[in-house]
């Protein structure tokens, strides 16, 4: 059986469609919505039940001899807005530290979500090698992250396989209900069909012209092949890995991939950005994948232009654009 947290979310979902693809049905699903708030995600998805996030801690606590596999936890608060320190504490850090201390006792290897946000403003890189107690977040959703990873790396006993994966900057079908955290690919498909053009942000910085702001983004296909490769490879060792594609894109890389795929001439509308968020914007984000490598995995197979392509054609220009088992 498989524990997927998030599952009634973005990258959990997707996972849910990941072990389908694999044969895999025996599922345990997990999330802090519940399906009356939220049912599309995982109505065309197989699992065998659902449960509200806290009711599940209680369940693994009772029933310890559930013959869970693999955790997959994947929810989490993943707005970088969020002002609320002790939520982001309850949520993303403390149900982490819960996770992580069953995964232990009762010897379930575990897959948890981290972010790229713990590299801040990447003036001293984007190395999964590196401890992570020397990483600054610009937000508390960063920290938030970064606390728990931290703890990890301490801990004497732990999992017997365990994985903190930093997400760089995730697209794909199932994210439509994340608003303003969706991806600009997602929001940038919406308002060109509507307007004809895509507002980006102006650059505040002199060593950035404007759309030249650079990104890694990683197709959420190439996440789930990665999580079911690492599942798979019982030789990997544990600890922190990136997950991004390993190569930096533009705005204007990507604006000019989703024009391409609507068949349209790209037409920018260049806008300031809000003053609120200039201290905590990145200009530059990049994985460095060598340590994910260096375990067998493979590169991503999803490029940016063939991501979108993929993204547009079969989901966003379809009826129904869910992810279907």
């Amino acid at each position: 059986m498989f524990v997927i947290t998030g599952a009634n979310g973005f990258i959990g979902s997707a996972m849910v469609w990941e072990l389908n693809s694999h044969g895999h049905n025996n599922i345990l699903a997990v999330d802090r919505v519940g399906l009356t708030e939220r049912s599309e995600l995982l109505s065309s998805l197989r699992y065998k039940d659902f449960f509200l996030a806290d009711e599940f801690i209680n369940f693994l606590e009772a029933h310890p001899e559930t013959p869970i596999k693999a955790i997959f936890h994947l929810g989490a608060c993943s707005s970088t807005t969020e002002t609320d320190e002790e939520f982001l504490r309850k949520v993303n850090t403390e149900y982490t530290r819960k996770l992580f201390t069953l995964a232990t006792k009762n010897k379930w290897p575990l897959f948890y979500a981290s972010s790229a946000a713990v590299y801040g403003d990447g003036h001293l890189g984007f190395e999964d090698l590196v401890p992570s107690l020397n990483y600054k977040p610009l937000n508390p959703y960063g920290w938030s992250k970064l606390n728990f990873d931290t703890w990890a790396e301490k801990q004497i006993l732990s999992p017997p396989r365990w994985f903190g994966l930093r997400f760089f900057n995730v697209y794909g079908p199932n994210e439509y209900h994340k608003k303003a955290m969706s991806s600009v690919v997602f929001k940038a498909v919406n308002e060109i069909k509507a307007n004809g053009s895509l507002r980006l942000f102006k650059s505040h910085r002199a060593d950035y012209k404007d759309g030249l702001q650079k990104r890694d983004f990683v197709y959420v296909k190439d996440v789930t092949a990665w999580l079911w490769r690492l599942y798979q490879q019982k030789d990997v060792q544990s600890g922190i890995y990136n997950m991004g594609y390993g190569k930096a894109r533009t705005w204007l890389d990507l604006a000019q991939a989703v024009f391409t795929q609507l068949d349209l001439p790209m037409k920018i509308e260049w806008i300031e950005m809000p003053t609120q968020i200039r201290d905590q914007y990145q200009y530059f984000t990049e994985a460095k994948m060598n340590k994910l490598y260096s375990e067998g995995l493979p590169a991503p197979r999803w490029s940016l232009e063939e991501g979108v392509a993929d993204y547009i054609r079969n989901y966003l220009n379809q009826t129904d654009p869910w992810l279907k088992s």
